[in-house]
């Protein structure tokens, strides 16, 4: 599928970051295949939410470099990642191979992911982090309803909207709204890191779009899906703002006043048409 102008920067972008985190603490691929119990702690987390994936076929959309579909391959699901980075996926597959856990990966931008994979699956998967780098959330909620076999679950977890308002680049903890929190043209933002530890990145441009809770909400119930489960978190699993803290499970909240912003929040569905 072409790309915009904007999907094409981001490409670059993504491209780049994805060496940086193969060699990251943060994901810790020798880890993940020393270990083959080893699972990603985004999955680890969602568990509790997702349910039991065993024996289900699943799709895992925006699935970077593999670690959280491979880790829900050894949690029992039969996984296909599909990611618009060559980069990732060959990273992927390479990481499918030298651990062991099997795995289906394949290059598709999000909204041509139909026309790449032909199947429908018993789960549709969206990690952490994914829904910023999509222009169009309703075009989005499609794709999920298209790839989802009738009865099938879809999940997410992902950063809250509320938190991609938020002026990051504030001195204190005052929490001052800066940036759009519904669906606008592209957001234009340049930083020289990326969210793991690593190099710095040449590609420093990227673009982004931020997508109210209700258009979330709205893109997957007005293609057939029936909301199951709606949680809003006070944990992150990066340091979106530069105050935030860590806390034992090396995840980042607000140092006070945790009641005042969500900053994940997780959507289990299901397609009932």
């Amino acid at each position: 599928m072409p790309l915009d102008e904007f999907r094409r920067v981001n490409l670059d972008n993504w491209n780049e970051r994805t060496a940086i985190h193969a060699g990251s603490k943060l994901y810790d691929l020798e880890g993940f295949v020393s270990d083959p119990k080893k699972v990603s702690g985004v999955v680890a987390f969602d568990v509790p939410d997702l349910g039991d994936v065993k024996g289900k076929s699943l799709l895992h959309l925006q699935c970077h470099i593999g670690t959280d579909t491979l880790s829900l391959a050894r949690l029992g699901a039969t996984v296909t990642g599909v990611d618009f980075s060559p980069d990732a996926i060959a990273t992927a597959r390479k990481l499918s191979a030298d651990s062991g856990t099997p795995g289906r990966f394949e290059i598709a931008e999000l909204y041509d992911t139909p026309n790449v994979i032909t199947e429908q699956f018993d789960v549709v998967y969206t990690g952490v982090g994914a829904l910023t780098w999509l222009p169009d959330i309703a075009g989005w909620g499609r794709v999920v309803s298209t790839m989802l076999k009738p009865g099938g679950t879809f999940f997410i977890r992902d950063f809250h909207p509320m938190l991609w308002t938020i002026d990051d680049e504030r001195e204190g903890d005052e929490l001052v709204v800066k940036y759009p929190y519904f669906e606008t043209s592209a957001l234009r933002f340049e930083n020289e890191n990326t969210y793991s530890d690593g190099d710095r990145l040449e590609n420093k441009v990227n673009f982004e779009w931020n997508h109210g809770l209700g258009e979330v909400v709205m893109a997957l119930l007005d293609n057939g899906l029936r909301l199951e489960l709606l949680r809003e978190h006070v944990v992150a699993e990066s340091r979106n703002l530069p105050w935030m803290v860590e806390d034992a499970e090396g995840r980042w909240r607000l140092p006070s006043g945790q009641e005042r912003l969500p900053l994940m929040y997780s959507i289990r569905a299901v397609k009932v048409s």
